[in-house]
């Protein structure tokens, strides 16, 4: 395995007696490392941890900004941190404030990884409840959990109750599921005159779920019922580390894929999904923030030629690193009462066919969205810390 962001150094502290000064009407600040930060007079202003400006319950801004003259400055430093702009309003900065003002938010490093990657051990359904029924914000097995969602792209707990809303016990301790035409918790069985390929017994591909939906569902919970019939695995590639290949290998092929826009279609007798994305979507810093795949669903506008055969290239080399076949493809067979959760914006996930007559292979699953899962990670380590 390999590591996808690499954590920065911690800032050398604030303390009360780094310097600072106001220059052409903006706020330095001389660390004691020696680096010097300049502070815009409206970045600052429209931020201070002032009654006036931050409601002090909420932390939300009291003060229209965009009212703010915009050719406010900083008038003075008194060497006590009092900040005085030139519209005569004044306020105590505090270096402890000025420290986390300035620190930058801690970085989790991403294990990318391959097929060679052991099944991560999995967390135990009755432990995490019996902490969310004594104290919902301290949890320390839902946080550990959370926290490999977030370094590996999935997780698994087991003994979830096998009853068809066992996926809802453990999701509501999370906090609310996505729905969508399909209701909030569905079975993922065969079914006769399916809607859906994946209501068959057939494999299915790697994909990702729903990139016709504005917003993609964040997050995929996958409980398992019943699993007795021949076949039936499930498989994971992560995306992260199949496109991270692919700009190594082939810069050309990566471009292509980060902004060639294809289309991706739903259409069933009550519904019509369509979204417009491309196959590997970066943020603005260049990182690779989400993946998507779904052959069944895909269909790409009549581009130039020369420009169709540059996707096809690279999609084809893309699906040659995700294909079942694949040495980054991680193969395992859930048993009742497990409850896969995976990031639906990092996974590829694919299961192989099974066979009916030799039994069964009933899930259910729900969706969850990205703030919702993020913001409860982040509360459990804020109690926790």
């Amino acid at each position: 395995m390999s590591v996808a962001h690499i954590a920065e150094p911690s800032p050398l502290p604030f303390d009360r007696n780094s310097g600072l000064s106001v220059e052409n009407g903006s706020l330095s600040v001389t660390k004691p490392c020696g680096e010097r930060i300049i502070l815009h007079p409206l970045w600052l202003r429209e931020r201070l941890p002032d009654a006036r400006v931050m409601d002090t319950l909420t932390g939300q801004r009291l003060i229209e900004a965009a009212d703010l003259p915009l050719n406010l400055a900083i008038t003075s430093i008194s060497h006590d941190h009092i900040v005085r702009f030139s519209d005569g309003f004044e306020t105590h900065l505090s270096a402890n404030w000025i420290d986390n003002l300035l620190s930058p938010a801690p970085i989790t490093e991403r294990v990318l990884w391959d097929g060679a990657q052991t099944l991560p051990t999995a967390y135990n359904f009755t432990e995490i409840a019996t902490h969310h029924t004594h104290n919902a914000l301290h949890n320390p097995p839902l946080r550990a959990f959370l926290d490999q969602m977030h370094t590996h792209g999935f997780a698994i707990v087991r003994g979830v109750p096998t009853d068809k809303d066992g996926a809802l016990e453990f999701a509501t301790m999370i906090g609310p599921i996505r729905r969508t035409n399909w209701g909030g918790l569905a079975d993922v069985k065969a079914i006769a005159n399916a809607y859906d390929l994946t209501m068959t017994p057939r494999h299915l591909e790697p994909h990702s779920d729903n990139p016709y939906r504005e917003p993609v569902p964040g997050y995929i919970l996958l409980h398992c019922l019943i699993n007795d019939a021949e076949g039936g695995d499930s498989t994971l590639v992560d995306g992260y580390r199949a496109a991270q290949h692919l700009r190594e290998k082939d810069a050309e092929a990566f471009e292509t894929l980060t902004t060639t826009v294809v289309q991706f279609r739903y259409r069933d007798a009550t519904a019509l999904l369509e979204n417009k994305a491309p196959l590997i979507s970066l943020d603005e810093k260049e990182n690779i923030i989400q993946v998507r795949y779904s052959n069944r669903t895909e269909l790409i506008d009549r581009l130039p030629p020369e420009h169709l055969n540059r996707y096809y290239r690279a999609r084809q080399m893309l699906w040659h690193l995700i294909r079942p076949q694949s040495s980054l493809t991680l193969r395992f067979k859930l048993s009742p009462g497990d409850l896969l959760m995976m990031d639906n914006y990092r996974l590829y996930h694919g299961r192989s066919g099974y066979t009916l007559s030799t039994g069964s292979r009933h899930m259910r699953q729900c969706y969850m969205d990205r703030d919702t899962v993020a913001s409860k990670r982040d509360i459990l380590h804020r109690i926790h810390s």
